[in-house]
């Protein structure tokens, strides 16, 4: 300071002044004087402060952990002791033997507390964890439930956390301040040493797939990883994959740890429902407002209404980027693509023909959630869905504490959550998944209707499920109702060994996009014959099919379906890297999807 002021600027100035107090870290040094770094440096420079880098820990948001809790010395049934007892034998494997374990064990059969002991068991052996739960949504109640038993030694991981902490999270897995890693599936790569036990939780779950580059299963990553670590692999589902059944050695769990029957599964025709709800549904919900109950309703379709028309001249709303309509969010009053996120203004009249009659069509989670709200006041009623306001933590939060009322949402209200005080359970349009191209849409169905199914009876008042569909008597739907899972997977395994669909068999999908129609029909057909000639009568190569126009580009699909990997893996790779160079020119992206989901 023994510079004279008079050589100094008023933003330097201001600056010392600050500084005066002691030490002040330089964003906030920045944003209190409107000063920049180069006016610190400059003063830095001529000897007058000292600039210096120091390390903080970025505090991460507490988890919150709703639902049901089990004290840690709460003795364990017998097929829980019988699962753990599985998990620590493979912990405890010699090299080289199989670690792997799936447990299938019904919805409420304790499958949470048999992953935190054998967790608590790698720890006491020096070993860490690696806990992987299918969204992020239900990450903040996991981890609540492994930090309330294991404290500061838990860290979480995943893309809602601020950059900064997720760095803070991510370096005390590295550094060893943490052992147990829990997070949806990016956090199969946690830095952590000595792996001794990966958990894959709902491994059924599609979500664990990333479909986007780079392209990963989490499950198969796992499934590596512990084998180079030396690590155990613990699989938990009440309704695994096909595949899992076919390839891993099981444990069954098939008793609720309080001893109580599944919940009775009613399965209703959409077809006699009066506007979205059956009465049957309707019956149900007003007993769940009479009684001063909860309940958890399930649409798996999110907004206001699907499309809107002009009743005048019979236009659709479409996405101009993509082959679609635009779903109506009403409160935000926008029309929106759930496929590439364009969005605009609720219309107040056709631009074709000027008619402001304009029909919605459908009904989603947000219509539901206020059409529920009116109808069962003054029952609350609350949505759980990817446009909620509030975080998916809060709206679980918020209806753990309720003594009553009603969750609505997306598939997320189905995934792991344990509310002893649910008595109902609905599922709407619940055959909407079967309507799909996809030799796993019963999966999907069987899946989504009995995971909701487990949500209900858990406590003393027991429960019940009502399944709204406009074909009943399915198949997936049945044998769901029956809570049969043995005898889903039984016969889904018949089908697809006849078929050769996994794990009979494996896919690869190559997609070819363009921005404008033709040259990507030329370019998988091409790629089609030079599959075609490079392999034998064990591949079949699929298509061109045509695909719907999304984000601007048109798309044609080849799917390679062999009982031999490594040979159709090699003729995709050789006919993708022979096509690279005329892609590139031609503008075609090319987009392989090893077993796709």
């Amino acid at each position: 300071m023994a510079e004279p002021a008079a050589r100094l600027g008023t933003r330097q100035l201001a600056v010392l002044d600050a500084l005066r107090a002691g030490p002040v870290p330089a964003a906030a040094l920045v944003r209190r004087t409107g000063a920049g770094h180069a006016t610190v440096r400059a003063l830095e420079a001529r000897g007058l402060v000292t600039v210096t880098s120091e390390e903080y820990a970025r505090a991460v948001s507490e988890a919150v952990s709703v639902g049901a809790t089990a004290p840690a010395g709460r003795a364990l049934t017998t097929a829980q002791e019988a699962a753990l007892a599985a998990a620590l034998a493979r912990l405890d494997a010699p090299p080289g033997a199989d670690r792997r374990v799936l447990l299938q064990g019904v919805t409420g059969s304790g499958k949470t507390e048999v992953y935190l002991r054998a967790v608590a068991a790698a720890l006491e052996r020096g070993r860490s964890a690696i806990v992987l739960v299918p969204e992020i949504a239900l990450t903040p109640q996991t981890a609540g439930r492994f930090r309330e038993r294991f404290g500061s030694q838990v860290a979480v991981l995943h893309s809602g956390l601020r950059p900064g902490e997720r760095y803070e999270e991510w370096r005390r897995l590295r550094r060893g301040d943490a052992k147990v890693c829990v997070g949806p599936r990016s956090a199969v790569f946690a830095p952590v040493a000595e792996l001794g036990l990966i958990v894959v939780d709902e491994e059924h779950d599609a979500s664990y797939k990333q479909d986007s580059d780079p392209r990963y299963d989490a499950r198969r990553v796992a499934e590596r990883r512990a084998r180079e670590a030396g690590a155990a692999l613990v699989l938990g589902s009440a309704t695994p994959r096909p595949e899992s059944v076919e390839h891993l050695p099981r444990t069954l769990m098939p008793t609720r740890v309080d001893g109580g029957p599944p919940p009775p599964v009613e399965l209703v025709s959409a077809l006699e429902a009066d506007g979205p709800l059956h009465p049957r549904v309707r019956e149900a919900l007003d007993r769940v407002r009479r009684r001063g109950e909860k309940a958890i309703v399930l649409l798996n379709r999110r907004g206001w209404s699907n499309f809107l028309s002009c009743r005048s001249c019979g236009r659709v709303w479409g996405c101009p980027e993509c082959d679609v309509s635009l779903v109506l969010h009403r409160s935000a009053g926008r029309l929106s693509c759930h496929h590439c996120g364009h969005g605009e203004r609720v219309p107040r009249a056709c631009p074709d023909c000027g008619s402001v009659s304009v029909a919605r069509h459908g009904t989603g989670t947000e219509r539901l959630e206020e059409e529920l709200a009116a109808a069962l006041a003054p029952l609350p009623v609350m949505r759980l869905d990817a446009d909620s306001g509030s975080g998916p933590a809060e709206v679980l939060a918020r209806f753990d504490a309720a003594p009553s009322g009603v969750l609505v949402g997306t598939q997320m209200v189905a995934k792991g959550h344990d509310f002893p005080d649910v008595t109902l359970g609905v599922v709407l349009d619940a055959d909407a998944t079967l309507r799909f191209p996809d030799f796993r849409a019963e999966e999907r169905t069987f899946a989504l209707v009995a995971q909701l199914a487990g949500r209900s009876g858990r406590g003393p008042r027991g429960g019940r499920v009502v399944v709204q569909a406009v074909d009943p008597d399915a198949r997936a739907l049945r044998l769901a109702a029956a809570h049969d899972s043995e005898g889903f997977v039984r016969s889904e395994l018949e089908r697809r060994r006849a078929l050769r669909y996994p794990p009979f068999g494996h896919l690869v999908r190559v997609v070819c996009s363009s921005p404008e129609p033709g040259p990507e029909t030329h370019v998988a057909e091409r790629l089609r014959d030079r599959m075609a000639a490079t392999t034998g009568e064990e591949t079949a190569v699929l298509g061109p099919a045509p695909l719907f126009r999304r984000g601007g580009r048109h798309r044609a699909q080849i799917m390679v379906k062999s009982t031999e990997r490594i040979a159709s893996l090699r003729a995709v790779r050789e006919a993708v890297e022979a096509a690279a160079p005329s892609c590139k020119r031609a503008g075609v992206a090319l987009a392989v999807d090893v077993d796709p989901h």
